[in-house]
């Protein structure tokens, strides 16, 4: 194997470690949006949240959310995404709260 070759060779497979080693990193991204809403309509529309972690909304808490990313989104009603009143809201939908219920407060990617 000639010396081109093998740099080559080496070089496309330090490419390819790295495209790999770069995707599933901890700055991955939900390509899209997340909208929410509060009771007094106002809305918030967040792009390509982070994947990992929880994310806190409005103080106030929301009463609506359009999933507009490409991942699936689990809506929690207290501030640090515990408890066990969760409600999952797929990918390219939306929900709304029932009627006298806690508004979410924050919310979590599913991945």
């Amino acid at each position: 194997m000639s010396v081109r070759r093998r740099l080559t060779t080496a070089t496309g497979a330090v490419l390819l470690t790295v495209a790999v080693a770069g995707c599933s990193g901890l700055g991955r991204t939900a390509v899209g949006t997340i909208r929410s809403e509060t009771q007094r309509e106002f809305v918030v529309t967040v792009t390509s949240p982070l994947v990992q972690g929880c994310h806190r909304l409005a103080p106030s808490g929301v009463t609506k959310v359009h999933n507009n990313s490409l991942n699936d989104i689990m809506m929690y009603r207290t501030r640090d995404c515990k408890g066990g009143n969760s409600t999952y809201v797929a990918t390219n939908s939306a929900n709304w709260i029932a009627p006298d219920t806690l508004p979410w407060r924050s919310y979590s990617i599913v991945h």
